[in-house]
């Protein structure tokens, strides 16, 4: 620990600096204080208490009148005012300072962390610093908002720490995303995560997206690249739930895998969809709400502020085109597996 005595002696000392250098001094001793790990509270007492000391070891002359006792402590005052918002000027920026060194080392380290770029070595010992064990098993969760910032990113990281232990999560900002690195296991985190984004930045601004477990060095990237393709693929599928599992939504990647196959189920399924009048987008966003709806005809009519029996005759419409039915159940998985490649390949635009 710090010896912090050297406070009292810095703050009277103040005092007698030739005026000209007296702020500057004032901001060094705060940045000093910073430094040291003292608290606001020390610094802010410190500086007066040293007022008071010298109030009271100025003699009281026979001369002097309450007029001049007055002027004098209107002077010590205003010195020690500005002494006082010089050094907590110097405090606050040495800290501003020391934090974004803090949360540069913490970004630079958990991007080599996750590209596994640097030295296995010198990676093992910074991850050490940070309490993660590269050989353990470790969730990645990411987070994505337009409005997320480095003090955000900060506040969250200190929550989360709070919440679950140093050691057990470590949190930044990567490529404009929140990226949470949390030990395998944790529980809770996603739903600390959501409410933490939630006092931050409101309802319905921001989505949480969570990678599965995974063990090693290797399984924090593949962990990473399951949380933010699960977030791509949710932003063209149109899912709006604040949090998605990537363990939810394997079937994405799986239809993905053979782009010329889904393109191929796509083209053939729904192509002819895009010889009715007015094109086949009307088609599959009743394709799309009716599937959402787990093939409720009245909910998806009340969603698309059409009647029931308007749903009824697109449907009949799209069997017409393409001979495929929702009602089928032979038909529905084909038909809903092409409606879902449509909207990751954003078809037919």
């Amino acid at each position: 620990m710090s010896d912090h005595t050297w406070l009292a002696a810095d703050c009277r000392h103040l005092l007698y600096v030739p005026a000209s250098a007296r702020l500057q001094a004032a901001v060094n001793l705060g940045a000093r204080a910073a430094d040291d790990g003292l608290k606001l509270r020390e610094l802010v007492a410190g500086v007066l208490d040293a007022a008071t000391a010298h109030w009271s070891a100025t003699p009281v002359g026979t001369a002097d009148t309450a007029t001049t006792l007055h002027a004098r402590a209107e002077t010590l005052l205003d010195t020690a005012r500005g002494l006082l918002t010089a050094a907590v000027d110097g405090y606050t920026r040495q800290n501003r300072a020391e934090l974004d060194r803090h949360d540069s080392e913490r970004a630079v380290f958990v991007n080599d962390l996750l590209t596994g770029r640097a030295d296995p070595g010198d990676l093992a010992e910074r991850a050490h610093r940070y309490g993660i064990r590269l050989s353990a098993s470790h969730t990645v969760l990411t987070a994505r908002a337009a409005s997320l910032t480095p003090g955000i990113t900060h506040r969250i990281d200190v929550a989360l720490a709070s919440r679950f232990g140093e050691g057990n999560t470590l949190t930044t900002l990567r490529d404009g995303d929140v990226v949470c690195i949390s030990a395998g296991g944790l529980r809770g985190i996603a739903a600390e995560l959501a409410h933490l984004l939630l006092t931050e930045l409101g309802a319905g601004n921001w989505q949480i997206a969570v990678g599965r477990t995974h063990p090693g060095l290797h399984g924090l990237a593949t962990s990473l690249d399951e949380a933010r393709h699960t977030l791509d693929h949710a932003a063209k599928l149109g899912f709006t739930a604040p949090v998605l599992n990537a363990a939810d939504l394997l079937v994405f990647p799986v239809l993905l895998r053979d782009r010329d196959a889904i393109t191929d189920l796509v083209t053939t399924v729904l192509g002819p969809l895009t010889a009715a009048r007015g094109g086949a987008e009307p088609y599959l966003e009743t394709l799309t709400l009716l599937f959402d709806n787990q093939g409720n005809h009245t909910a998806t009519a009340r969603q698309m502020h059409l009647s029931v029996r308007a749903i009824t005759y697109r449907l009949d419409r799209i069997r017409d085109l393409t001979g495929y039915h929702p009602g089928e159940p032979t038909q529905r998985f084909t038909l809903q597996a092409a409606v879902l490649g449509a909207r990751l390949l954003g078809w037919p635009a």
